[in-house]
């Protein structure tokens, strides 16, 4: 049976019960996706209603902060377009074969990525000398569709010229490019007014440019440079497939003699295109640079690699990278070929092809068209790794500064980032251990490093007071202490710097209750100090370690005063077994441990009982009569264990 048709909501309408809640009214806003002038719809009608001043205002905060969250719902939405974007870029690529259908559909996609008005692309023509339009989308002027330019004039001449992107955000005024009268008119008819160029560059040369123009004023940022960057290298390789399609089929006409050579060279087409489908299917369905290493040495043959180590600001790429990279083409390198993988300018890393010295021009494009798929694949996993980190930051912040959100929201959260809130937690503060030499590089390094750790542990972390917060699962098998060691070593390796590690005690449940978060990072951060105290930078430990000497050395200059104090109290004993080799800080510590019992030191040490009793009569002689009373024998045992601890303080 039919049902009768519902009227759909208007987005921009109260819902029926906001006269009563202006709150859930707000959630129902944010929901039904309304515009941002229906958010002070509530607060005119509590206004109207006459609410008391707490009330109007405790509503202002919550149209600003549902505004908040609509402007960063936008923001995301925005970049999961501008990813379903690249892969259905990727898509369309590997279905078509016609050249000018492949143009049209990379300018397309230009300017769907970008969201600009137009984009278009323009070759060279060697015959003619100039340079023509050969594909636009988004023009309106049919003046525009048609234009020629002479060879180094516009904007185009520019990027054409330093085979470098650039951009204006007022063309027409723009003076550092050379403008006339056949090309300003023409931008002038379309109405545009910022505009981006790429090259299209092919081995050294350009042999075009990827235009993305907008008829406002707009400042084009560099993760849309290399987006673009990206797609002109695209239609690079497009061309130069088709180019090298046409030689073939012009020598199978011509020069029927070489069958042999055809053969040859129709293997590599069809290598290429073998390549070029299963690297867009790579693409598609979300695989990584080692499955594109793994199709490159699969077709082609010999031992593809991928190679990243050069990254580091510290190490210098090697030389035939930065000559690939100089020259947009994959170089030989003794019997090996280099293709860098780039984005724009931005050095992203190689793929090494070893044990296959001898590369015809079409094996070498597919080598070079696999570099380009990395370079795609390496910038959608950054986007999608910062987008992670920074809401795992995000949430690790809401429970260190807002306590009393609401626990069903944070778990809804934290089950989007596959953490579990109402299991027990351990809390962890990091910072590098050397303040003084503590670099930029260096936190950035940390910071990324303890993102990474929280992520492959489905924990959360966020850069903090100069270091890093680390919210981590405690299993019931865990220990905080071999955790926090645990957690120093593997970010020192990632920082390359030592790296200090302070952790609370466990938390039972964080969702359950968001304010023991805040109260196990002041825990963890005390933690961090005394062992900054103690002379233990670059160690890891946890707040149990040092029981009621962590509250004592927990100030700033808890560690000068603990050395006095040390000093004080049995540092004629420890002089005394530095300058004559004696054990009197050992047997002393021994004492105490059993009981003040010389009998049971003796055992202990493996000494005979008057051996024990010279020492301690020597301990006497050296610390006074009064050694052996109890405020004595408490700052004596205080000492011994302080000295113990801290190899700043002359522990052993």
């Amino acid at each position: 049976m039919d049902r009768p048709l519902r009227r759909p909501r208007d987005p921009g309408a109260m819902p029926d019960d906001a006269t009563d809640s202006p709150f859930a009214a707000y959630l129902e806003l944010l929901a039904s996706g309304a515009p941002a002038e229906a958010y002070e719809r509530p607060v005119l009608r509590v206004r109207a209603d006459g609410a008391d001043p707490g009330r109007l205002a405790a509503v202002e905060r919550a149209k600003l902060l549902a505004l908040r969250v609509r402007a960063e719902l936008e923001d995301r939405r925005r970049r999961e377009a501008e990813l379903a974007a690249l892969f259905a870029t990727a898509h369309d690529l590997a279905g078509l074969r016609d050249i000018d259908a492949v143009l049209q559909a990379i300018v397309r996609r230009a300017r769907a990525l970008l969201g600009t008005d137009a984009a278009y692309l323009t070759l060279n023509d060697p015959a003619a000398g100039d340079t023509y339009m050969r594909v636009t989308d988004g023009s309106v002027s049919a003046r525009f569709q048609e234009l020629r330019l002479g060879m180094g004039e516009g904007l185009g001449g520019l990027v054409a010229q330093t085979a470098r992107p650039y951009a204006t955000d007022a063309y027409l005024r723009d003076p550092r490019f050379r403008h006339t009268r056949i090309i300003d008119s023409g931008v002038r008819d379309e109405g545009l007014v910022a505009i981006l160029g790429v090259p299209l560059r092919l081995g050294s040369g350009v042999i075009g440019v990827l235009f993305a123009a907008d008829r406002r004023s707009r400042v084009f940022d560099r993760r849309q440079i290399a987006l673009l960057s990206s797609l002109a290298a695209h239609a690079a390789v497009a061309i130069d497939t088709a180019n090298l399609l046409a030689e073939t089929r012009s020598a199978l006409a011509e020069l029927e003699t070489a069958n042999e050579i055809v053969r040859d060279r129709g293997a590599a087409v069809e290598r290429a295109a073998d390549v070029h489908d299963r690297l867009t299917e790579l693409v598609l369905r979300g695989g990584g640079v080692h499955d594109v290493t793994a199709t490159i040495a699969e077709v082609l043959g010999g031992r593809a690699e991928f190679l990243d180590e050069f990254l580091d600001p510290a190490a210098e790429p090697p030389t035939a990278v930065e000559r690939s990279r100089a020259e947009g083409r994959a170089v030989r390198h003794g019997d090996d070929w280099i293709a860098a993988v780039t984005a724009g300018d931005e050095l992203l890393g190689a793929i090494r092809l070893s044990d296959r010295p001898g590369l015809d021009p079409v094996d070498r494009r597919a080598l070079e068209r696999a570099a380009m798929v990395t370079a795609l694949l390496r910038l959608a996993r950054r986007s999608a790794g910062e987008a992670e980190q920074r809401v795992r930051g995000e949430l690790l912040d809401d429970l260190l500064d807002a306590p009393d959100r609401a626990p069903r929201l944070l778990r809804e959260r934290a089950a989007r980032l596959r953490a579990d809130l109402d299991a027990p937690h351990l809390v962890l503060a990091a910072r590098i251990a050397d303040e003084a030499a503590d670099a930029p590089g260096d936190r950035q390094r940390l910071g990324a490093a303890a993102a990474h750790l929280a992520a492959t542990g489905h924990g959360l972390a966020v850069a903090r007071d100069g270091g890093v917060v680390l919210l981590l699962p405690h299993g019931p098998g865990d220990d905080a202490t071999t955790t926090a060691r645990t957690t120093a070593r593997r970010l020192e390796e990632a920082a390359h710097a030592p790296v200090t590690v302070g952790a609370s005690r466990p938390i039972p449940a964080p969702a359950a209750r968001p304010g023991d978060v805040a109260t196990a990072y002041a825990e963890a951060r005390r933690c961090l100090d005394v062992l900054h105290a103690l002379g233990r930078g670059g160690e890891g430990a946890a707040a149990d370690d040092f029981g009621f000497l962590g509250l004592l050395l927990a100030g700033t200059d808890g560690g000068t005063q603990a050395g006095e104090f040390v000093t004080r109290t049995i540092g004629p004993v420890i002089d005394y077994d530095t300058r004559r080799g004696t054990a009197l800080v050992r047997t002393l510590d021994a004492y105490y441990a059993c009981g003040m019992s010389p009998a049971r030191t003796k055992d202990e040490l493996h000494v005979h009982v008057n051996t024990v009793s010279q020492r301690l009569e020597r301990v006497g002689r050296l610390l006074g009569a009064d050694w052996q009373t109890p405020a004595r024998a408490l700052e004596i045992q205080l000492a011994l264990r302080l000295h113990r601890l801290s190899p700043a303080l002359g522990g052993e």
